[in-house]
């Protein structure tokens, strides 16, 4: 029975993403992804590269890539845009509490002196890079400057997530589910070993230390009386 509904699934997956209008739902779940980190916006772009690679879509990866970034590249300029709306709440607040004041001034400090690598590491952090974005505006970084490195995060994001579907689902062209069951799986474990790496070399710390949490942004941004 499971197996039957698993093989359903994938062959709706592979009429759904052979279609020109799947690239609006990449575009779209790249760019709601990046403003809101629940959305599997990394799987979608998964699924376009192996429909490319096993021959069932219509468009190529080019389209993905470009799709992909496009929408995560407008949604991190979003999600910039809405922290510095309210950087000036996040300043009251630091006002008011110096061990809020102490993580704003560091997370504008690492983001002055590292803050290009740091929004390419965490392009590929859910939570991470909601968190990164929404602090590059609220500390006021220039957005001349976040612009083009948020540019190319979504260039390596889009072209990593679209680039490894296509080569691993290759060797599956006859066969869309296997496809798409090693596209997943290639990414899900690379993804591990990096977030391993990172944590075991302490960039964990870097991102995570921005310290200005999803939740906390949020709850800020509500409570805020300017609102």
């Amino acid at each position: 029975m499971y197996a039957g509904i698993i093989s359903r699934l994938f062959d709706n997956l592979d009429i759904w993403s052979s279609h020109y209008w799947y690239l609006g739902i990449v575009f779209g779940l790249a760019y709601l992804d990046s403003v809101f980190p629940v959305v599997p916006s990394e799987l979608c772009v998964i699924i376009g590269g192996v429909a490319v690679s096993t021959g069932g879509a219509r468009y190529n990866i080019w389209l993905v890539i470009a799709c992909g970034a496009l929408g995560a590249f407008l949604g991190d300029n979003t999600a910039y845009l809405i922290g510095r709306r309210f950087a000036r709440a996040f300043e009251r607040r630091a006002a008011r509490k110096e061990g809020f004041r102490k993580r704003l001034q560091w997370a504008h400090d690492q983001l002055e002196t590292r803050g290009g690598p740091l929004l390419i590491t965490a392009r590929f952090i859910p939570g991470g890079r909601t968190a990164l974005t929404l602090a590059s505006g609220i500390t006021l970084q220039r957005q001349r400057w976040f612009m083009g490195w948020a540019a190319i995060a979504a260039v390596i994001w889009a072209g990593y997530a679209a680039g490894l579907a296509y080569v691993v689902g290759k060797p599956f062209a006859d066969n869309h589910t296997a496809a798409f069951l090693v596209a997943f799986g290639t990414a899900l474990v690379v993804n591990v070993v990096i977030e391993v790496v990172r944590k075991v070399r302490g960039h964990g710390k870097t991102v995570q230390a921005t310290v200005l949490e999803p939740v906390e942004i949020a709850e800020i941004i509500a409570t805020d009386p300017q609102t």
